[in-house]
């Protein structure tokens, strides 16, 4: 018994450094910033409790409506990003010739800072940038587009970018799973007759749910807390058309230092964050027979 209490302390102590940066870096923001989402705060006097005023400010603000609108847009990335990914672990999950330097390519974006990221594809966005020129060559175009100076199609540029530097990660992951699939049930199914379609949708995908719920989650929340591309691109323009929920949650918390509403704004994006993962749990979790 002396040695299990011993063994116990022993645990705890090791725990106890993490355990309190989770309390000072994690657990106090969040509890200190849902308490300042109820409250008038500018940094300089004390906050006021104010009660659900942010809130309503919120439902009546037609901005913040509108970066709740381009939050759900985003959405449209995770299903895209999780089937082209897909697609691409399966191609380079085989041993072709130079496929190493193929998966480097497609991870090299993933260990490039979005703020590098930002300004290249800037460039690339310009009239006279590689895409257009691309474009005009090909005659597809005769006049140059202005991916990021349009309203109507700045978002989904913003939303490519994201597309592209997310699909070397979620790539290794499903890598990483798709190795985890024994080959013996891949054998046995080609002795059964069937083709390479049917064992990707009756061997691969079912094996794979567990790591496509995983992706399907991190993917939703990226998406939806989608920032720093904002901020890099096009500081939410052209008139206002990139805003996202997080963006707006900035704007008024570091530049309008109206850190009530800011964090308002944020405790309803965190309860979105939560019903969409919440969603993925209940549709995506492997079902056990």
């Amino acid at each position: 018994m002396k040695h299990s209490s011993k063994a116990n302390l022993t645990a705890y102590a090791f725990l106890a450094p993490a355990i309190a940066l989770l309390l000072v870096f994690s657990f106090w923001p969040v509890g200190f910033g849902t308490y300042i989402a109820f409250t008038k705060y500018n940094l300089i006097d004390s906050p006021q409790w104010v009660g659900l005023d942010n809130f309503r400010e919120l439902l009546d603000d037609e901005l913040f409506l509108l970066s709740l609108k381009n939050s759900a847009l985003y959405l449209v990335v995770v299903p895209v990003i999780q089937v082209f990914a897909i697609l691409l672990a399966v191609l380079v999950n085989n041993n072709l010739p130079g496929i190493k330097y193929f998966r480097a390519a497609y991870y090299l974006p993933v260990v490039t800072t979005v703020s590098v990221i930002g300004v290249i594809w800037n460039f690339m966005y310009t009239e006279d940038g590689a895409l257009n020129s691309t474009l005009r060559w090909l005659h597809i175009i005769n006049e140059p587009i202005g991916f990021l100076n349009d309203d109507r199609i700045a978002l989904l540029a913003v939303m490519f970018v994201t597309i592209w530097r997310g699909l070397g990660w979620y790539m290794v992951l499903y890598l990483a799973g798709l190795q985890a699939i024994s080959q013996d049930v891949y054998e046995a199914a080609t002795l059964d007759g069937a083709n390479a379609w049917q064992k990707f949708w009756r061997i691969t995908v079912p094996l794979l749910m567990p790591t496509i719920l995983l992706c399907s989650i991190m993917s939703v929340l990226a998406a939806v807390k989608a920032f720093e591309e904002v901020q890099i691109m096009t500081q939410g323009g052209p008139a206002r058309s990139t805003f996202t929920a997080l963006y707006y949650a900035y704007e008024f918390g570091m530049k309008s230092l109206n850190f009530g509403r800011a964090l308002a704004a944020s405790f309803i994006v965190s309860l979105f964050c939560i019903a969409l993962a919440w969603l993925n749990f209940r549709y995506l979790t492997p079902k056990t027979r």
